[in-house]
C-alpha cells in the first residue's frame, strides 16, 4: 500500500512467542520473593515494561522491581531469552516488506541488547533496518512511548509513511499518541476487544492478512 513505506514492529507477541521464557523468568523471580504463582499470571508480563508489571500486579516498590527485574534477568539471560519461536507468517511478511522497499524497524520495551540476539539467534535480523528497545536498566526508554520516540530519532521515518504493528493496548496507545496508524494481532497476548477499545486502525488474526494489505 503506497500510503505507507515503513512499519514499526513489537517483538514479544508479535514477532515472536515468548510466553514460556518470560512466565518461566516470571515464575523464578516471584518464587525469590516467597509468591508462588501460576503460569498463566505470569503471562500478564508480556508487553508492558518489567519494572510496571512488578508494581502493577504485585504492588512492588521501586526498589523491589528494580531486585524483581535483576532476580528475573538470571534466569532469562541464560534460558529464557531463547524459550521462544517466531510465529507462523512472520519472516516470509518481513521477507516481503524488505524485497517491496519498505523500511523494517523494531519498536520494542524489551532491552535492545536482549532483542539484538533473539533476532540474530533465529537469523531474522537481515530483514530490519533498525532494531529499537529499552536500556537494560529500564529507566531511559522504560515506556513503550519513549522507545517509538527513539525508533522515530533513530530510523528518519516519517509519520505520515509508518505504521505500527503490536498485540497490546501499549503498541497501539503509542501509535495513537504519535499520530500514526496502526495493526493491532491478535496472535499474540491482547484480545480483539482490548486492541479495538485502543484504537487500532486496523485488527489482524494473522501475519498473512498484513501482508495482504501491505504488499
Amino acid at each position: 500500500m503506497a500510503k505507507y513505506n515503513t512499519v514499526f514492529f513489537d517483538l514479544d507477541g508479535t514477532v515472536i512467542d515468548s510466553g514460556e521464557g518470560v512466565s518461566n523468568s516470571v515464575l523464578y523471580a516471584l518464587k525469590k520473593f516467597g509468591i508462588n504463582e501460576i503460569k498463566e499470571k505470569a503471562l500478564k508480563f508480556i508487553g508492558p515494561p518489567l519494572a510496571h508489571s512488578f508494581k502493577e500486579f504485585y504492588g512492588f516498590d521501586d526498589e523491589k522491581a528494580t531486585l524483581g527485574i535483576k532476580i528475573y534477568r538470571e534466569y532469562y539471560r541464560e534460558k529464557g531469552i531463547f524459550e521462544c519461536y517466531v510465529y507462523e507468517g512472520i519472516e516470509s511478511l518481513l521477507k516481503g516488506l524488505k524485497a517491496n522497499g519498505y523500511k523494517v524497524v523494531l519498536c520494542t520495551s524489551k532491552p535492545e541488547e536482549y532483542a539484538h540476539k533473539i533476532l540474530n539467534h533465529f537469523d531474522i535480523m537481515k530483514y530490519f533496518d533498525f532494531a529499537c528497545g529499552a536500556t537494560m536498566d529500564e529507566k531511559t526508554r522504560a515506556t513503550k512511548d519513549e522507545v517509538m520516540k527513539y525508533a522515530f530519532e533513530t530510523s528518519g521515518a516519517k509519520k505520515e509513511a509508518t505504521i505500527m504493528v503490536g498485540d497490546r493496548m501499549f503498541d497501539i496507545n503509542s501509535a495513537n499518541k504519535f499520530g500514526i496508524d496502526s495493526i493491532g494481532v491478535t496472535f499474540g497476548y491482547g484480545s480483539r476487544e482490548e486492541l479495538e477499545n485502543a484504537g487500532a486502525t486496523y485488527v489482524f488474526d494473522s501475519a498473512n492478512e498484513i501482508e495482504k494489505l501491505l504488499i
